[in-house]
């Protein structure tokens, strides 16, 4: 099976927005219909409490024809086209369908951050981590995210194998970022974010890139907007990713970054496996 996670920081703005970087969107998904994987996983969907608009869903039909489509969106108490996650998925599959709820301080439950699909044999699984925010405002909520996020995993895991994919907004490694020395206490760098990524894996999960490249260097997920070289100098980290189970790593085939073109913030991974 054939899956793409992509942090698409706008799912309107991608499907009807007019400026250069909305075109430059829907080049990343035009090579998405390119790959024709069996599941597509958005994360930062920005959406309303009510889902994608009649003109979202028209038009996501006509890119993706013979999808199903499923979302979880921001709603009260936290903030309105917020965060926000998305699903699609052949039409042949019948997944069960879940929205769960971590036990996350403050509203991050109430966000959009997860959708589950369980299918016979494993469970598929997409996180948008929440930010540790400017100044590390919410790091102490985010380390608690971690730990209830990963005892969630392990409950999946318990019953049968789990594929986890999206923004998980942290560079595991130095080698997951181009500046490590610089950037010690920024969020997604900080120890305490990469020691809950480590944690994560070490309950029986892997990083699929780094299993089959290795320690290679210099390849990265997210480029940073507010620097306009960041791209042109791959000035960027490593913060998407497909984990899996430990027991069924030996069945995956690729995990790789799409290439994004010009444009910056996030480029969608692809993951393919015999399952």
């Amino acid at each position: 099976m054939k899956f793409i996670s992509w942090n698409i920081d706008s799912l309107n703005a991608a499907l009807t927005g007019t400026s250069d970087r909305s075109v430059l969107s829907r080049t990343v998904l035009n090579k998405i219909v390119e790959h024709n994987p069996d599941v597509i996983a958005f994360q930062e969907t920005k959406l309303t409490a009510d889902g994608p608009t009649k003109k979202h869903l028209e038009i996501l039909e006509k890119l993706f024809p013979d999808y199903k489509i499923v979302w979880n969106s921001s709603v009260k108490p936290a903030r309105k086209g917020y965060s926000g996650t998305m699903f699609l998925y052949k039409n042949h599959l019948n997944p069960l369908v879940s929205f769960p709820k971590i036990g996350a301080p403050g509203t991050m439950d109430w966000e959009g951050r997860i959708i589950t699909l369980e299918f016979e044999d494993f469970y598929l699984t997409q996180v948008y981590t929440p930010n540790a925010g400017d100044a590390l405002n919410r790091l102490d909520d985010r380390q608690i995210w971690d730990v209830k996020y990963a005892e969630y995993l392990v409950s999946l895991d318990n019953k049968k194998p789990v594929i986890a994919s999206g923004d998980f907004n942290v560079a595991h490694k130095e080698i997951d970022l181009a500046h490590p020395e610089s950037n010690r206490r920024s969020a997604g760098f900080t120890d305490e974010e990469r020691a809950g990524f480590s944690n994560l894996l070490s309950k029986g999960f892997i990083d699929t890139f780094r299993y089959l490249h290795g320690d290679i260097e210099g390849v990265y997920t997210w480029w940073s907007q507010r620097i306009r070289t960041s791209k042109i100098n791959n000035s960027g980290w490593r913060i998407d990713y497909w984990l899996v189970s430990d027991r069924i790593a030996e069945k995956v085939r690729k995990s790789e970054i799409i290439d994004s073109g010009p444009r910056q913030d996030h480029a969608p991974i692809l993951l393919e496996m015999d399952i």
